[in-house]
């Protein structure tokens, strides 16, 4: 198969030219347009490498569509799957929740669905995107080591985070805000004060000893471990000094900037960016992206947002070619997957056809290994 007539997103440059399918991999890059009878022509459409998630909660939507709606979990993870791909993500790492904070039990039984889901698709051929598995630890929960130990050496497993929601930690700093958010929910104020000083009180006892055993249970597995929501420079060393070596969405450009200088490279929400602003209250990634403080993007909680994100971090001063590395070539390395993320011969074909249209980024065919997805 021959794509042909397309501005090729490569690394560091941008090239009209053409990209020849050889199977699941990328055989040849040409400048210049193929006349060879059956070549798609892209009619001058960006062509960038398929886009690689490291982190989103998409599943959970999936599974609880409304407040008290449960959908079934084979057909979530479907349709999760499908959402990801029509996004032009190929290669998407599910963020499932171990243990939390916030009475919702829902919760570990979709991480333990989710695992049961995957084992059972990942080898049909009836997924459209690649999907491993990043687990999201919550240090404070007591059942966080129980659900960790059984999986922690799952093959598909890439990236852990170690999370602390806990009122006054990370995001939910703002113990003001804490309230106002948990009002929302349509709990008590009493309620409230109530599960402040008992989550407290748990932190105290449970976040110390579970992330000594988290990291003594992952030493030597090849697995990327990130902290989450870091909000201080403090905090990033201490994560530093401890073996974590990724920061997932720091909470402040202090906390990020402290990330950067120790050469521990930085995760954004691409939401965060499109938004123009972080719905938490925290540092906008578009700040981030102009201070050099971030290596990557994730989707968080809306795939499509990753292809915009990228193309629309050129506004904040980097490259297209920069900015599309944000979500293909940077993340591909972090999650250890070094047969992807750029067009490049020998390569996985994963590819991406996007238009902007009145500038807005849009996804008009995908490719997975070589076979159309979307």
């Amino acid at each position: 198969m021959l794509l042909t007539n397309a501005q090729l997103v490569l690394s560091g440059a941008l090239l009209h030219g053409t990209v020849a399918l050889s199977g699941a991999l990328i055989g040849d890059v040409q400048p210049g347009t193929s006349a060879a009878p059956g070549a798609l022509d892209l009619d001058g459409d960006y062509l960038i490498p398929g886009v690689v998630d490291l982190h989103t909660d998409n599943l959970e939507r999936q599974v609880q569509p409304r407040t008290n709606a449960r959908w079934p979990s084979r057909s979530a993870m479907l349709a999760h799957d499908a959402q990801c791909a029509a996004a032009g993500v190929t290669t998407v790492l599910d963020a499932l929740c171990l243990g939390d904070l916030n009475q919702q039990t829902e919760r570990v039984r979709t991480f333990q669905d989710g695992v049961a889901d995957l084992d059972a698709l990942a080898n049909t051929g009836l997924l459209k995107a690649e999907h491993f598995l990043h687990l999201r630890c919550e240090l404070p929960a007591p059942d966080m080591m129980p659900l960790l130990d059984p999986v922690a050496e799952h093959p598909r497993v890439r990236m852990v985070s170690l999370m602390d929601h806990t009122p006054g930690c990370g995001q939910n700093a703002d113990f003001d805000r804490y309230r106002a958010l948990r009002r929302k929910e349509g709990a008590a104020p009493d309620v409230i004060e109530r599960w402040i000083a008992e989550l407290l009180d748990q932190r105290a006892r449970v976040r110390g000893p579970n992330r000594a055993a988290l990291l003594s249970r992952l030493r030597g597995l090849p697995v990327a471990l990130a902290s989450h929501d870091d909000r201080t420079a403090e905090e990033v060393a201490q994560n530093r000094a401890d073996g974590i070596l990724i920061a997932e969405f720091p909470v402040s450009l202090e906390a990020a900037l402290a990330a950067r200088s120790l050469n521990m490279p930085v995760i954004a929400g691409a939401p965060n960016l499109v938004r123009g602003g972080s719905h938490s209250g925290n540092v906008a990634a578009a700040e981030l992206v102009r201070a050099g403080a971030v290596d990557s993007f994730a989707s968080d909680y809306v795939p499509a947002s990753l292809v915009e994100a990228a193309f629309g971090a050129v506004a904040e001063g980097i490259t297209l070619p920069e900015a599309v590395a944000l979500v293909t070539a940077n993340p591909a390395r972090l999650a250890g997957l070094s047969d992807r993320g750029r067009i490049a011969p020998g390569l996985r074909a994963d590819l991406v056809r996007v238009r902007v249209h009145e500038g807005l980024p849009v996804v008009r065919q995908v490719w997975r290994a070589g076979e159309r997805v979307a």
